[in-house]
C-alpha cells in the first residue's frame, strides 16, 4: 500500500467545545499526549507545532493550519523537523451526537515511500484513548509504560 489512509474514530463523553481544546491548548494536551503540547494561533496559513517541554524545548511535528472550523473541523499538515519534506495531513473531525462526541482523526496524504504511517500508526491509538481518558476521568493514561 504506497499511499495509505489511517482513520481512528472514538466517542467521548464530553462537548465539541472540550474535544476542541483537548486539542489546541497546550495546558490540555500536555495531559494526555505524554507532556507534549501543542502550539499555534490555529489560524487557517499559521504555522503548529507538537513541542516537547523542558529546559530545551523541541518540536516533535511541525506543520501549517490547512482548515480551522472551531469547534468542528480542523486540518494541519504534518512533518518531522528532521524530515520537513516528507508532509501529510491530519485531519480532526468533531460531531456531537446524543451526549457524546464522535471525533475521528484520519491521517493521510502521505508521500510516496514515507515511513510517516508506520511511526505515527501505533502512537494515534494511544493518544486519543489517552484523551477520551482525560476528558471523561480528568486523567490522561501512561502512554509510555509505567504508572
Amino acid at each position: 500500500m504506497d499511499k495509505p489512509k489511517l482513520v481512528y474514530t472514538t466517542y467521548i463523553r464530553t462537548t465539541p467545545k472540550k474535544v476542541w481544546a483537548a486539542i489546541t491548548k497546550p495546558e490540555f494536551t500536555r495531559q494526555y499526549w505524554a507532556g507534549l503540547a501543542t502550539v499555534s494561533d490555529w489560524k487557517k496559513g499559521s504555522p503548529w507545532q507538537l513541542m516537547a517541554q523542558g529546559d530545551k524545548p523541541e518540536a516533535w511535528v511541525t506543520g501549517k493550519v490547512i482548515e480551522s472550523t472551531p469547534p468542528k473541523r480542523l486540518v494541519l499538515s504534518w512533518a518531522d523537523p528532521e524530515a520537513p519534506t516528507d508532509k501529510s495531513r491530519v485531519t480532526f473531525e468533531i460531531e456531537a451526537i446524543k451526549g457524546l462526541v464522535c471525533l475521528t482523526v484520519t491521517h493521510d496524504q502521505f508521500k510516496k515511500g514515507s515511513s510517516t504511517p508506520g511511526k505515527v500508526s501505533g502512537g494515534w491509538p494511544r493518544v486519543l484513548s489517552s484523551m477520551k481518558s482525560f476528558l471523561e476521568t480528568g486523567k490522561g493514561l501512561s502512554l509510555f509504560g509505567g504508572h
